[in-house]
C-alpha cells in the first residue's frame, strides 16, 4: 500500500500529491534495532580527547632526586614517580581507546528507513516541491519556513489532526496563536548541496540544513520535524531501491 503526501511550495501552497516507496518510508519500527544503530553511530563518532602521560611520557626526572642511603628520606629513583607532584599518571584515560561499533550495513539502512517511516507517520514530514534562494538572505528565509509552519499547522487543524508536527510540544496538541513562539527543531535536506540555501539558514535556531548525500539516523532522531525536497526523494528511493 503506496503512502500519499501533499507536496508544497516555498510560500506553502498545496501543489500537488505524491506515492512514497513503501521500503522507504513504509518500515514498521523496532525500538531495538533503532537503538542499536544509534549508539553504534555514536560510538563511531566519538573523539578520544582525554589522554594523561604515564611515567615515561613526562618531561625530565633522569636524574636520581637524592642518593639511595643515608638521607633518612624513602628512596627514590625519579620525580616522575606517579607518586610525585608532576609526576606520570598510573591508571589515567588514554588516546588509543577505542569505541567504534560495528553494525550490520542492511541494519543500519533499515534503522534509517524506521525514523523516516514514523515521521511520515506522525505528521512531522513536509515535502517541498523545490527548495532554492534568489540570494543569501537569512530573513527571507525564516520567512519562508514560517509560512510553511504557519500553513501546515493550519492544514492539520482543519483536518482534525494532532498539530505535532511543527511544534515542541513532544506530540501533544497544543494550540498555538503565534507560531514565532514556537520552538523550532527542524531538519531541512536537500538533494544537492546549494551555498544559498545552506548560508541563509544555518544561523536559525532549531533549523539544520543538509544534503542527500548527508543523510544519517541520528540527524532524523535529533530534530523533530524533517522537511524534504521532491527531487530528494526520487533521489532516495532510487538509492535504496
Amino acid at each position: 500500500m503506496s503512502i500519499a503526501v501533499k507536496i508544497y511550495n516555498q510560500k506553502a501552497e498545496q501543489v500537488g500529491d505524491m506515492k512514497l516507496a513503501d521500503k522507504v518510508f513504509g518500515v514498521k519500527a523496532s525500538e531495538a534495532l533503532v537503538h542499536q544503530a544509534m549508539v553504534a553511530q555514536m560510538s563511531n563518532e566519538r573523539q578520544v580527547l582525554a589522554h594523561t602521560k604515564d611515567r615515561s611520557e613526562v618531561r625530565g626526572g633522569g636524574k636520581k632526586p637524592w642518593r639511595q642511603k643515608g638521607t633518612g628520606r624513602a628512596r627514590v629513583g625519579s620525580s616522575r614517580s606517579p607518586i610525585w607532584i608532576g609526576g606520570g599518571v598510573t591508571f589515567g584515560p588514554r588516546k588509543d581507546r577505542n569505541f567504534k561499533k560495528n553494525i550490520n550495513k542492511k541494519m543500519r539502512q533499515k534503522a534509517m528507513f524506521m525514523a523516516l517511516s514514523d515521521r511520515v507517520e506522525s505528521g512531522d514530514m513536509a515535502v517541498l516541491e523545490k527548495l532554492e534562494m534568489a540570494e543569501f538572505k537569512t530573513k527571507e528565509f525564516n520567512l519562508m519556513l514560517s509560512c510553511l509552519e504557519k500553513n501546515i499547522l493550519a492544514a492539520q487543524k482543519h483536518e482534525n489532526t494532532p498539530a505535532k508536527g511543527w511544534s515542541a510540544s513532544g506530540g501533544k496538541t497544543q494550540k498555538h496563536k503565534n507560531t514565532k513562539n514556537i520552538k523550532r527543531s527542524v531538519l531541512i535536506i536537500n538533494e544537492k548541496k546549494d551555498d544559498k540555501v545552506k548560508y541563509s539558514g544555518r544561523n536559525l535556531t532549531g533549523v539544520e540544513i543538509i544534503n542527500l548525500e548527508n543523510i544519517n539516523l541520528l540527524d532524523i532522531l535529533k530534530y523533530k520535524n524533517l522537511i524534504l525536497t521532491v527531487d530528494g526523494i526520487k533521489k532516495l528511493e532510487e538509492r535504496y531501491k
